[in-house]
């Protein structure tokens, strides 16, 4: 019988009678230009097993900040900025001293706002140092009169209120405001929203790029596909893979930058291939070069796309010691989940010139086997889908509040693996 796809799986559909999680899991996504250049992240709780709700947020505030005060605003977030959604009683000075002015962005929304005592805590914010943005606001709603005081207005977008957001937009760009679409997951979502005056943009549309005509990948991209191939290999053929590394100066370059950088914790210089394989071994090696391999693939496309995947690869392999994945072939799986969005080629294509096991093969494929269970996880993760998520671990039998936990140390491993990408 041949595997079921995920459309209309356990991977793909909430499961309403799923019992909820009691613990709050930190999310982060992404917040982009629209040059496509990484401006900020959101940091913000997904409340257990719910649907995402502000006001669950709110109440689970202290979660976060107890995360930040653990780990450090700085490595959650790789140095970005953070914007965070506070609920009034999270405006506490014990808890705003965790968070710099020059690295944060507070979330009010649009309820809070409307509050009397909202204006004089917003001013006191702004002096403070704070940008501030106004949330879940909806545009059916007319714009509170405290909207010269933000700095964003943070938002949905729906191609049928085009003539709703022209006045929206005179109104921001009056009150001096940044309009940030919400929910971008998709490159038409991108351009509707580019066209009705957004300057920001969240969510997952960077993964979804318009694919190129059908043809043969150039001389370059062919090579670099070689080059994983030959990275799969146990034990590692040099008389292969060096030559092609060498041919490559940008390559080379990336390679030899991840071997001599913190990430890999080594006292000594690596000045050549040969010299990194003996310092590392060949299992670190293998994932270094796959990563400036990929670094090369992604040359032109988001570099969040690189981030992400340092994420996904790392969380596959640390998760899978708690439902007997291989810990190799579940960050293989990660490393190559995003590879269709680099190469702006289709999975089915790409899947097929890879010498993957059969079942990691149907894993990228999207077919629902074990071996993909925790990639579907982070995947409903990242894009803060509670029931979908209780619904995979309950179908896997994962633990979600381990999982979280996994994801957090993902976070924090990739903050020093994205600097080698700097």
């Amino acid at each position: 019988m041949a595997e079921k796809m995920l459309t209309g799986s356990v991977c793909n559909q909430p499961a309403a009678t799923q019992a909820d999680e009691t613990s709050a899991q930190l999310v982060r996504q992404p917040i982009f230009d629209a040059a496509g250049h990484l401006y900020a992240y959101e940091l913000f709780l997904h409340p257990g097993g719910a649907p995402s709700a502000v006001e669950a947020e709110a109440e689970n505030l202290p979660v976060v900040f107890d995360r930040i005060l653990v780990h450090g605003l700085e490595k959650l977030c790789a140095g970005m900025p953070a914007l965070i959604r506070a609920s009034e009683q999270g405006f506490a000075e014990a808890l705003l001293a965790l968070l710099p002015p020059e690295e944060t962005i507070l979330g009010i929304t649009d309820p809070m706002a409307s509050q009397p005592s909202m204006p004089q805590e917003v001013r006191r914010l702004r002096q403070m140092g704070y940008k501030l943005a106004l949330c879940s606001w909806q545009t059916a709603d007319p714009l509170p009169t405290l909207l010269p005081l933000f700095d964003y207005l943070k938002l949905p977008v729906d191609a049928s209120e085009a003539d709703r957001w022209k006045l929206l937009q005179k109104q921001a760009d009056e009150a001096e405001v940044a309009l940030v679409a919400e929910a971008i997951d998709a490159q038409e979502s991108f351009r509707v929203a580019r066209e009705f005056g957004c300057k920001y943009f969240q969510g997952f549309y960077f993964c979804h790029p318009d694919p190129v005509p059908k043809s043969s990948l150039a001389g370059n991209k062919l090579m670099h596909v070689q080059l994983l191939q030959l990275l799969r290999t146990d034990p590692l053929d040099l008389k292969k893979i060096a030559p092609l590394v060498r041919r490559d100066a940008g390559l080379l370059y990336r390679l030899l930058k991840l071997v001599n950088s913190p990430l890999c914790a080594i006292r000594q210089e690596v000045t050549s291939i040969e010299l990194a394989i003996l310092a590392l071994g060949e299992n670190t090696f293998r994932r270094m070069a796959m990563l400036a391999v990929l670094g090369e693939i992604n040359d032109g496309q988001p570099a969040e796309l690189i981030h992400m995947t340092l994420i996904r690869a790392r969380f596959c392999e640390i998760a899978s010691k708690s439902n007997g994945l291989d810990a190799e072939e579940q960050y293989m799986l990660g490393i190559f989940s995003l590879l269709p969005a680099m190469l702006r080629r289709p999975i089915e294509e790409l899947a097929a010139e890879l010498p993957l096991r059969k079942e990691i093969r149907e894993a990228l494929l999207g077919h629902e086997v074990a071996e993909r269970a925790l990639l579907c996880w982070i995947e409903a993760h990242e894009h803060n889908e509670a029931l979908r998520k209780n619904a995979i671990a309950s179908r896997f039998g994962l633990n979600s509040q381990r999982l979280e936990q996994f994801y957090v140390d993902a976070l924090l491993w990739e903050s020093v693996a994205a600097a080698s990408f700097r």
